[in-house]
């Protein structure tokens, strides 16, 4: 009886490494307590009987806690289990992503060049379109703090350049010296 325990404890420790549930036959304890393809307790049962039930309702036998007394195991597809557990993971994976995406700032000032703000232009757009998020600013200098309707006009400049790829997420606001706006990539349907 020890020996059999120790040797299900090392077992189910494999298992947990592999983040792998022991199917039918993998399963070595004597009796188990069934749960249903719906989730009703069919209760405890010899191994051989929970292995007939699983086949001839056409799924897998699954050990489910093989700590529990006596183990718990479920009649599953574990096919579609690890499916559905691989689909939710890169659902997950995904979410993080999108958390996570970057952002770039661009730095103008009031009397930019034609030159200069179409290059930035051009970069904030190719970022912009590989789903990134643009912060654009613009500093304000000694007397151009009396003037920054002329910052604002800029802002407003790049976000009606960019606009193709972009929408404004936060209107230009002024923060001291700084007046800032934000743009978020345009989500596509």
């Amino acid at each position: 009886m020890h020996l059999a325990f120790t040797f299900l404890l090392e077992v189910s420790s494999i298992a947990s490494k592999n983040k792998d549930l022991f199917i039918n036959e993998q399963i070595r304890a004597k009796e188990v307590m069934i749960i249903g393809p719906n989730g009703e307790q069919l209760g405890v049962k010899p191994i051989k009987d929970a292995l007939t039930l699983a086949s001839y309702a056409g799924f897998d036998l699954v050990l489910i806690n093989p700590k529990g007394t006596p183990p718990v195991c479920k009649i599953m597809d574990y096919n579609r289990y690890k499916y559905d557990q691989k689909k939710k993971q890169k659902e997950n994976m995904k979410r993080q992503r999108e958390a996570n995406l970057e952002m770039k700032e661009y730095r103008l000032s009031v009397s930019i060049d034609v030159h200069d703000f179409n290059t930035r232009v051009n970069n904030a757009t190719k970022y912009l379109q590989k789903g990134h998020k643009v912060k654009v600013s613009v500093r304000f200098k000694g007397r151009e703090m009396a003037h920054t309707h002329l910052g604002k006009d800029v802002l407003l400049r790049f976000a009606d350049a960019t606009k193709e790829v972009s929408t404004i997420e936060m209107q230009p606001k002024l923060d001291g010296r700084f007046m800032t706006m934000m743009l978020a990539p345009i989500k596509e349907k």
